[in-house]
């Protein structure tokens, strides 16, 4: 079942823009080397297509390249094959919706867009059906915001939102990439 929604292809984005400051306004976030290794690695992990990286800042989408082209076509690569690997995910782009498209054009089928966040939101897609959504065959876009996430506009075009993750405390703010790692766990571990 699962190995069909590794066929239709899901997608890991993380946004930086438009995403929300500790304020509430819209910002774009720095990219962190971090995000950008630990992300394409989970996302390797679990079968992922492809790692959007989305940015709108320049200087930001140049160190994003440096970093990937160290670890794809560098000296790295060659150090370690299974980071060049993981690596070899990551796209850069300036917008969801370019990303979106993308996918479109490459599989013939609008993909679905599944936004997270840690805020909880009526009508939530809990993880349950969020495996089953994976499995309908349709490309997936699942995506991860940065800073104190995505805008409400990402969250009001998107297909679903997704439940957040609940450490069972009153402390809600996880780092991305540990998102990442536990929400791809629960839509498409063993």
């Amino acid at each position: 079942m699962l190995d069909k929604a590794r066929q239709a292809g899901l997608h890991v984005v993380l946004v930086h823009h438009p995403v929300r400051s500790k304020t509430g306004e819209t910002i774009c976030s720095a990219v962190t080397n971090l995000d950008v290794h630990d992300i394409a690695r989970t996302s390797r992990t679990f079968g992922a297509k492809g790692y959007y990286i989305v940015t709108t800042l320049e200087d930001q989408t140049v160190l994003t390249e440096k970093i990937v082209a160290h670890w794809t076509t560098g000296r790295g690569g060659q150090l370690n094959p299974a980071r060049k690997e993981a690596l070899g995910l990551v796209k850069i782009r300036q917008s969801l919706e370019e990303v979106v498209a993308e996918i479109a054009e490459a599989s013939g089928r609008s993909p679905k867009v599944v936004v997270t966040s840690a805020r909880r939101y009526p009508d939530a897609l809990t993880f349950e059906k969020g495996r089953k959504v994976l499995c309908d065959g349709d490309p997936l876009v699942l995506v991860f915001g940065t800073a104190w996430g995505v805008t409400d506009e990402v969250i009001e075009q998107a297909d679903h939102v997704l439940e957040p993750v609940d450490g069972g405390t009153d402390y809600n703010h996880l780092p991305v990439r540990a998102a990442v790692a536990i929400i791809l766990d629960r839509l498409l571990g063993r």
